[in-house]
């Protein structure tokens, strides 16, 4: 892990007064960069010149930073760019997938919001279910490997994958038979094989719950919840049941949209509680802890019981549900709040208080 210090000095060497906010042209970067306008900071994109399009056509980022490929962010010719132009980089799921997170830890020398210490905490099923468990949230069961299956369960992968590969089961031999499925068709390979999260399949209704911990405040924010449009499960559950069996087809969980939500107020206690737990157990696991932005996946029950099957440790794409707000975060300051501002504000306040190292790492 790069040290905070090295990380503090790099930063030392900035002009204060002319920070730019960058993050990669992708998965939740039109509210980043807007809110950072918003907010009175320059901004900056990177992207391959056939992705650029949106960002130029809404007008979010102030500058281009072209790559021939999004993996050529982690080269240090890319790095010294964002540093000469005093980059605070604002990782998401997409940032972390090209980047790679072996770079952002050891050799991604760039400032950046939040604890890049946690990134790997939600990428690591282990981690995750350490993390998630050792809060006291009510988690999944989780199956040491496709022999102990005896019921419904879920199989997923690791990384930001947006649902792709994941699928549902009932026996070892179902397993079996879809992983040759996804195998044939390249979705899945032997060393994801490998690497199978089997849980529990947990029947309910299904809330991607997205917080702000501010490290200034010392307070966890409820920003916005939403749900998720799966290709082709959501496709599959409009055709009537008895032609969903003629057709044998199996879904697949792929995210292609999101939609926002809210839950009935009597839930909010305990969506606050679970925040809170999560935020407190991150501090001793990983220290600073869960800063900025993160999400707790959950269905609920009909016990009206909140169980968590997965969270995010950074901005998570469902948080493109409230660019202009949501009937949460405009509660805090009654104007529109997306999670791209939220993040700008928090970065402004450290500044002004002398207080960056707080919120970068």
């Amino acid at each position: 892990m790069i040290p905070k210090e090295e990380i503090m000095g790099i930063f030392e060497k900035y002009n204060k007064d002319e920070v730019t906010i960058v993050t990669v042209g992708s998965h939740t970067s039109l509210h980043i960069l807007k809110g950072a306008k918003l907010e009175g900071f320059s901004t900056a994109v990177i992207t391959t010149k056939d992705r650029a399009i949106p960002y130029k056509r809404f007008g979010v980022a102030d500058k281009f930073i072209y790559v021939d490929q999004f993996s050529d962010i982690s080269k240090e010719e890319i790095q010294q760019q964002l540093r000469d132009m005093n980059a605070i980089i604002v990782p998401h799921g997409s940032f972390i997938a090209y980047c790679g997170l072996d770079n952002v830890e050891d050799t991604f020398k760039v400032p950046m919001f939040g604890n890049r210490a946690i990134l790997r905490w939600e990428a690591e099923r282990d981690l995750e279910g350490q993390l998630l468990g050792g809060s006291g949230l009510r988690i999944p069961k989780k199956y040491g490997g496709p022999d102990e299956i005896d019921g419904p369960v879920m199989v997923k992968f690791p990384g930001a994958r947006g649902g792709r590969g994941y699928f549902p089961c009932s026996s070892v031999e179902e397993f079996w038979r879809k992983i040759g499925e996804f195998k044939a068709k390249g979705v899945l390979t032997e060393d994801d094989v490998s690497k199978a999260h089997i849980e529990e399949y947990v029947v309910g209704a299904n809330y991607c719950i997205h917080y702000f911990y501010s490290p200034l405040k010392d307070q966890v924010e409820l920003m916005g919840i939403d749900r998720r449009y799966e290709s082709s499960i959501d496709g599959l559950v409009r055709v009537p049941a008895k032609d969903q069996l003629e057709l044998n087809i199996d879904p697949s969980y792929v995210i292609t949209g999101n939609f926002p939500v809210v839950i009935r107020e009597s839930l909010l206690p305990q969506v606050f509680d679970m925040g809170d737990k999560l935020v407190a157990k991150a501090k001793e696991e990983v220290n600073p802890g869960m800063l900025g932005p993160f999400c707790l996946q959950s269905l609920c029950n009909d016990n009206l019981e909140l169980v968590v099957f997965e969270m995010s440790a950074r901005v998570d794409g469902g948080t493109n549900t409230f660019m202009n707000g949501s009937p949460y975060s405009c509660l805090y300051t009654g104007e529109p709040l997306s999670m791209g501002q939220r993040i700008a504000k928090e970065i402004k306040l450290a500044l002004e208080l002398n207080m960056i190292d707080k919120v970068i790492s």
